[in-house]
């Protein structure tokens, strides 16, 4: 069987080599549509079983989906996609229970196809490697790169040759098992003229606007409207005004805690300086500033000569003494560097166009040269240029003692937070402060979302606080400037506001509810009027709404104040120059619309794309019969109980675990 992937320093070929791995760690069925259920318990490692047949429940030959199949799986992709969620439960279990999904539904496909009789074998495997999307990278100019390296990549992934070949098979299976219910899948030639002509159709269109927030003014209603509205909605304001919670507290800051802030040792610095040796490395580096005479890709033999005798006249203005300051700014063609004399800083090795890197890190300091690249022409010269080093220690000094003192900042504020918090516990809040000569504050009600205004910063406090109960024991939360021990001592329970108190959000949420019938109606007043008039300006002025005009667009176009076309207005493509469209309801507002002009693709435009849309039409064709195949298939087995869930890989997880 293949062993491959083996490239010495080849850094592409790793990085394509983790996107194979995440294709392939879930059979490569990513794309189908995720969402099953079952019941049931297994073994405690065991996922979920898929039973091809009723009668294999009672011998237990199901196809097994391991938890720890499913927990790799999710690492792989995790990793990939989300490596900062990684290591937190909450998301593991989501992502989890998706992985699950997309391994069931595999185990259900891989079980119909054989049903069917399709299989694949190592040929195959090899074949699809040596041909397949990935041939580049394991076969490069037709040469397989090795096998040594080949398993020693998979085991960089935790994954041994034999599963990463089987997933492989298995994607293969499934492939040809799509192949098989979708052989009748078809397209006419005249669907795929409609269509190409649709989505290539390009309007243009005055629209007159109906302002909601206009309209909304409008709404006004009497004090008795409202309160009957209240009454009405009495449900809605049941827990309007939300909860409240007095606070009791006592804060500190820096400067409060005893004996200061330790400052750190030499002994201290030289460790962490040892311990962080690798974040003080300085790769190689060049500093070089140039003037680019720009050439677009392609251009012809005599627009380059013209390029390149003009960087030969800026050389010879550099080398006489020309200010680059003054040569830049009126020759180079590079925005970012231009009006700083061409400077570039420094870059690191591999960093620039291969012709430039080579040329900065190989022409001489000081000497100004002409480089060509897929930009054009580089008058460049190279002013420094420092090797690969290790800052020492006394250049990094400043950083590394402003890092120790913040830690050991932290660490002390935090030490004497526990140390008055343990003692609050024991004597309660007035006598600890009291002792440590703090104040005690407590604040009027305030809402997790309100603010202590004595705090520098109120928001862990508030939140920790709404997770406690009233007479729990005192606790500690930072506060941007040091911390606060401090006790929930009252609770204002979420209720009903007044008719009066809440009159103003009254009005907004009667209005609310008023505006979308009001602004469908004056739209279709507009439209009528537009239509019978056969004048949309003028009974846009007669309506009071504003009339813009669009661009010439597509379906998929984006229109200021409409939105994407495709989305909310794909009517208009079907009106001709001169028509006025319905009304159409558009960011809240409402738009009536007047074709000016109209533009079809050519019937030779048509036939030049004529096979890439057919294709594009058949695989989402393809792709939807294949769902639909896929989520009937999911029923049945759910249906006769083929598919058993472990219970307890669905359970949530458990705070804190």
């Amino acid at each position: 069987m293949i062993r491959f992937l083996q490239s010495k320093d080849d850094r592409l070929v790793k990085a394509i080599f983790v996107v194979i791995i995440g294709v392939v760690s879930v059979g490569m069925v990513i794309y189908l549509i995720p969402g099953l259920a079952g019941l049931g318990s297994s073994a405690p490692d065991t996922y979920a079983v898929v039973y091809p047949h009723w009668y294999s429940r009672i011998f237990s030959s199901g196809d097994a989906v391991s938890q720890q199949r499913v927990e790799q799986v999710t690492q792989q992709q995790l990793m990939q996609q989300n490596p900062r969620y990684a290591n937190d439960p909450a998301i593991l279990r989501i992502f989890e229970g998706q992985v699950g999904e997309q391994l069931v539904q595999q185990a259900v496909l891989l079980q119909e196809a054989r049903k069917l009789g399709i299989r694949a074998n190592n040929d195959d495997v090899r074949q699809f490697l040596q041909t397949g999307p990935y041939a580049q990278v394991l076969f490069p100019n037709g040469k397989f790169i090795g096998e040594d390296a080949y398993a020693n990549l998979l085991a960089q992934h935790e994954l041994s040759v034999n599963d990463f070949e089987d997933s492989v098979k298995r994607g293969i299976i499934i492939r040809r098992l799509q192949a098989m219910i979708t052989a009748g899948v078809t397209v006419s030639p005249q669907e795929v003229r409609d269509a190409y002509r649709k989505q290539n159709i390009k309007i243009k269109f005055d629209y007159a606007v109906i302002s909601a927030d206009d309209l909304l003014k409008t709404i006004n209603p009497s004090d008795s409207d409202l309160e009957t509205f209240f009454k009405k909605n009495a449900a809605q304001y049941a827990t309007a005004v939300p909860e409240e919670r007095k606070i009791t507290y006592f804060a500190f800051t820096p400067n409060d805690v005893p004996g200061g802030i330790p400052q750190p040792t030499q002994p201290q610095i030289q460790a962490y300086y040892t311990a962080h040796l690798s974040e003080y490395s300085v790769p190689e580096q060049a500093k070089s500033r140039h003037i680019l005479i720009k050439v677009a890709p392609g251009a012809d033999a005599k627009t380059d000569a013209a390029a390149k005798a003009k960087a030969e006249d800026v050389l010879k203005q550099l080398k006489a003494g020309g200010s680059w300051t003054a040569l830049a700014k009126k020759y180079s063609d590079d925005p970012g560097s231009k009006d700083s004399g061409g400077e570039l800083g420094f870059a690191q090795r591999g960093r620039m166009v291969p012709e430039f890197d080579n040329a900065i890190f190989t022409q001489k300091i000081g000497d100004i040269e002409i480089v060509k690249s897929q930009f054009g022409y580089h008058v460049v010269q190279v002013e420094d240029r420092q090797t690969a080093h290790t800052q020492p220690l006394n250049e990094v000094l400043p950083q590394i003692e402003a890092t120790l003192s913040r830690d050991a900042s932290a660490q002390a504020q935090q030490n004497y937070a526990e140390q008055l918090t343990s003692e609050a516990i024991k004597n309660g809040l007035e006598k600890t402060a009291a002792a440590h000569h703090l104040e005690v504050v407590t604040t009027e009600p305030v809402e997790q979302s309100g603010v202590i205004a004595a705090l520098p910063s109120s928001q862990q406090l508030l939140s920790h606080a709404f997770g406690s109960k009233q007479g729990d024991p005192p606790q500690f939360a930072p506060t941007g400037e040091g911390y606060a021990i401090f006790q929930v001592t009252g609770i204002v329970p979420a209720h009903a506001p007044t008719f009066a108190d809440w009159k103003p959000h009254v009005l907004d949420d009667y209005r609310n509810e008023q505006l979308p019938a009001l602004v469908s109606a004056k739209t279709l007043e507009l439209s009528e009027k537009a239509k019978n008039e056969n004048d949309l300006a003028k009974a846009a002025k007669e309506e009071g709404a504003t009339v813009k005009s669009s661009d010439l667009v597509g379906l998929t176009s984006q229109v200021p104040g409409v939105g994407e076309l495709s989305q909310v207005a794909p009517q208009l493509f079907d009106l001709n120059v001169g028509a006025v469209s319905g009304p159409i309801s558009a960011e809240r507002n409402g738009i009536v619309a007047y074709i000016t002009d109209k533009q079809e693709p050519t019937a030779a435009e048509i036939d030049k794309n004529f096979d890439s849309m057919r294709d594009e039409m058949l695989d989402q064709r393809r792709n939807d019969a294949f769902n639909v195949f896929l989520s009937g298939v999911m029923d049945d087995y759910r249906k006769h109980g083929l598919i058993r869930i472990n219970a307890k890989a669905t359970e949530p997880a458990l705070p804190g675990m």
